[in-house]
């Protein structure tokens, strides 16, 4: 129990992130540098894109392993 919902809250996490703070966070991080090429730009645009996404998809799965881990507790005992 403790693995699955460890995975269904990262995954949950990561879309949230995705769908919501991902984009705007990395346009933000863009505009308060100056760049030679556009190729830059974009390097920095996916890599803040892709770490909010994977910090949020770790922070997801931290939740799930601890919530995951009461029912375990509750297993035991019985």
């Amino acid at each position: 129990m403790r693995y699955l919902l460890a995975m269904v809250l990262g995954a949950a996490a990561a879309l949230a992130a995705t769908l919501t703070i991902s984009a705007p966070l990395s346009s933000f991080v863009v505009n308060l540098f100056t760049f030679e090429s556009p190729d830059q730009v974009s390097n920095l645009e996916d890599a803040v894109f892709l770490a909010t996404s994977a910090f949020a998809l770790i922070v997801g799965f931290v939740i799930g392993w601890m919530v995951g881990g009461k029912f375990e507790e509750d297993d035991e005992a019985v």
